[in-house]
């Protein structure tokens, strides 16, 4: 396999969307999608509060936008998913999403309404590691997924369960049903299964992950927001995840689904495997960024990972999952929210050049506006 390239850019609110195009032409976009074929956009909504770190970035989604189609991908289709913890309408409403859906006249489908999408079983050519046992019956994906390219949108950020989460993890939501949560104990093997599904059914891939405040501490959600200025891409998932990671300060091969993926050649997670272009030096930074616990990490590591374990299929194939829903729905809505987090977004708001830019997104929608937007498409 020849080394994988990634770009790495130091980027300003000044010049985000060119900044954001420049970055797709040093990863070599055209060469990573098809072209003519749908491109799904798959942004990523980790708490549909706007939680600075936590979620896809409104300059993120536009910048990607105009970057394709300035480059002939017209036919755009952003997928939204829900989880446990996220309301898809209301992440992408608070995140700043819609106005660039409706200014660049982008459809958007929901993998949870039987309306939007259909899901059949898919039997991979690939050995699956565990997806296979984990769903005996069948892995379950969304037909429209066959045939087109897809393009995602992740943060740099820590993870709880994995470290550090990306590119590879932002598949999970579109591609794995509401019953995702079966593959928690066995979190790092169910991303390698699903790169392995994702490069046997896309016509390519894609990732453009924003830096520009990255998220330290018990992420996906109740992290430490830090100003970065960076943003990477990739048509190599493994790699753009692992010289993120090696970015945060976590060794890449040390992550499990980084190393297993790179074991079974989907790409390349070490260093000397990956070309990085752009502003290289940026890729010998390093952060010093830890994970740690929240209240609700406390609860999984007991019951996916710790003694609990082997009453899994009770607690969370019955009736009782509402229960661990209910618990991490009043656990985030309605304690981190209001009594924590929603200070450090509000701050974060005020008194930061990327808070500002995500004001002037509230404020007037996109940056480009209605005019510039219909000339990019």
């Amino acid at each position: 396999m020849t080394r994988s390239k990634v770009a790495v850019l130091r980027v300003s609110p000044d010049t985000i969307l060119d900044d954001i195009d420049r970055l797709h032409e040093l990863a070599d976009v055209r060469t990573a999608l098809a072209p003519g074929a749908t491109t799904i956009l798959k942004d990523n909504i980790s708490w549909h509060f706007p939680f600075p770190g936590a979620n896809t970035t409104p300059w993120q989604l536009e910048g990607t936008t105009r970057a394709l189609r300035a480059r002939g991908y017209d036919d755009l289709v952003c997928v939204q998913n829900k989880t446990v913890v996220t309301d898809a309408f209301k992440g992408e409403d608070l995140n700043g999403y819609v106005p660039v859906f409706q200014a660049y006249d982008i459809p958007v489908r929901y993998n949870f309404k039987p309306e939007d999408m259909t899901w059949s079983v898919y039997r991979p050519t690939a050995k699956m590691n565990v997806l296979d046992q984990i769903f005996p019956e069948g892995i379950l994906i969304p037909d429209a997924f066959h045939g087109a390219n897809i393009v995602h949108l992740p943060t740099v950020k820590c993870h709880i369960y994995t470290t550090t989460t990306g590119a590879m993890k932002n598949a999970f939501g579109g591609l794995l049903n509401t019953k995702r949560h079966y593959t928690h104990s066995w979190i790092h093997q169910t991303l390698v299964d699903l790169l392995h599904i994702q490069r046997e059914i896309h016509s390519g891939l894609f990732a453009v992950m924003d830096g520009t405040t990255a998220g330290d501490g018990p992420g996906p959600r109740t992290m430490r927001p830090v100003i970065k200025d960076v943003m990477l891409a990739s048509a190599d998932q493994v790699a753009i995840d692992a010289v993120a990671a090696q970015m945060m300060g976590f060794d890449p091969m040390s992550l499990e689904y980084l190393r297993l993926a790179d074991e079974q050649g989907l790409g390349h997670a070490r260093r000397e495997d990956i070309e990085v272009v752009g502003d290289t030096h940026l890729a010998d930074e390093r952060w010093g960024f830890s994970v740690g616990d929240n209240g609700a990490s406390r609860v999984g590591d007991v019951l996916w990972f710790g003694p609990l374990k082997r009453f899994q299929k009770l607690f969370f194939h019955t009736p009782l999952v509402n229960v661990f829903v209910m618990g991490s729905e009043v656990y985030h809505d309605y304690y981190r929210w209001p009594l924590r987090d929603r200070k450090i977004f509000e701050a974060w708001r005020a008194e930061t050049s990327w808070g500002h830019l995500f004001e002037r997104y509230q404020a007037e929608g996109t940056l480009a506006g209605p005019a510039a937007a219909t000339r990019s498409a």
